[in-house]
């Protein structure tokens, strides 16, 4: 499973991709760049608020109207002016149609996560750049599945289940605690990273599965490399952070939860086309004592008669991992400082190129 994401967390500057070197022999020298926002409405405000708005006026000359998708699509206005672009959730397709209504667009800053939903196979051949904002967004990720692990394995949600149902509380039982137990991380990209590194706080054991993550750098982090079938094997609480991709599109079985601890729990906040939903299902119904806490599933919101929806020894949450209310100004924020990378001329950290885009989520 490729591990791109993890390049990401070095401090270090990285040397100009093949992009920045064409738009390095222009070197951003004109007084005023023009730029615009084009995003959903409801995501306008929540990545890019007042002052954030306010530092990008101060950098860029911005066009003082929202490009919606529904506006763009309504349109077929040619922004000829236009260099940059600062979008988010609602980006639209950049095909041939896209560049052609921006003939002179350098780079788009996308302020959210994922780009698949719009980076299209022609985009590869333009000499328009992209950056996002996925380490921002990764940050509540890795601060929910902490939260969510801690609670696992003291077995909060069993026992707030059981009290909810009987009005009493359970007789008493151990749960596995959170000294010297151990915590696995299924991909140690941006997320599973970021989540190793806040369990480093802990009396807590961590192994992880990512065939590509170098183990010098597992070493740093404290945390043992095993195969997947080991992982779920050993671990209390098993973490999923894995991109879907050819290879990991439903990777966990039924054979790794039958292989689970008595009293574990899986936590999926990634995607749920990694998971064999229905295997998934099986064992959960066969094993009560299993715990799924599941930010996503396949398809999300699970179909209506879902077992997810019922069974006792399943959590389900709305997508809400990921950024929320304030928590997205600070994608925001981090465009603003790819922006200033862009001005000054350094390469831009979170650039997106082909190979990196292979394995992203």
């Amino acid at each position: 499973m490729p591990n791109f994401e993890s390049q990401l967390m070095r401090d270090e500057e990285l040397p100009p991709s093949p992009k920045e070197k064409f738009w390095t022999k222009e070197r951003r020298s004109k007084v005023a760049v023009t730029a615009l926002y084009l995003l959903k409405e409801e995501a306008f405000d929540l990545i890019y608020g007042s002052e954030e708005r306010a530092s990008i006026s101060s950098r860029v000359k911005i066009l003082d109207h929202l490009i919606t998708p529904q506006s763009y699509e309504a349109s077929s206005e040619i922004w000829p002016e236009v260099e940059m672009i600062f979008s988010g959730w609602g980006m639209v397709p950049m095909d041939e149609t896209f560049f052609r209504r921006f003939p002179k667009l350098k780079v788009v800053f996308y302020g959210a996560g994922t780009v698949r939903s719009f980076v299209t196979d022609a985009f590869w051949k333009s000499k328009i750049r992209l950056t996002n904002a996925a380490l921002a967004n990764a940050v509540p990720v890795s601060e929910f599945t902490l939260s969510q692990i801690l609670l696992a394995l003291k077995h909060a949600w069993q026992k707030a289940f059981f009290i909810r149902k009987h009005k009493k509380f359970p007789p008493l039982s151990l749960p596995p605690g959170t000294y010297h137990t151990t915590v696995g991380l299924i991909s140690l990209g941006i997320i599973g990273r970021l989540v190793a590194e806040r369990l480093q706080h802990f009396d807590l054991n961590v192994v992880a599965y990512d065939p590509l993550f170098p183990p010098q750098e597992a070493e740093k982090l404290n945390v043992k490399l095993l195969s997947l079938e080991k992982v779920f094997r050993v671990s209390n609480v098993v973490s999923c952070h894995a991109p879907v991709l050819k290879e990991t599109e439903r990777m966990i079985r039924r054979r790794h939860f039958e292989s689970m601890k008595p009293g574990a729990t899986f936590i999926n906040t990634a995607r749920g086309a990694v998971v064999d939903e229905g295997e998934m299902i099986h064992v959960l119904k066969e094993r009560p004592d299993l715990f799924a806490i599941l930010d996503v599933s396949e398809p999300m919101p699970p179909d209506e008669g879902s077992p997810l929806y019922a069974l006792e020894n399943v959590m389900l949450t709305p997508q809400i991992a990921g950024s929320l209310g304030s928590e997205c100004r600070r994608m925001g924020k981090l465009m603003i400082e790819e922006l200033d990378r862009f001005l000054s001329g350094k390469p831009l950290r979170y650039e997106i190129d082909e190979e990196r885009f292979q394995s992203m989520a």
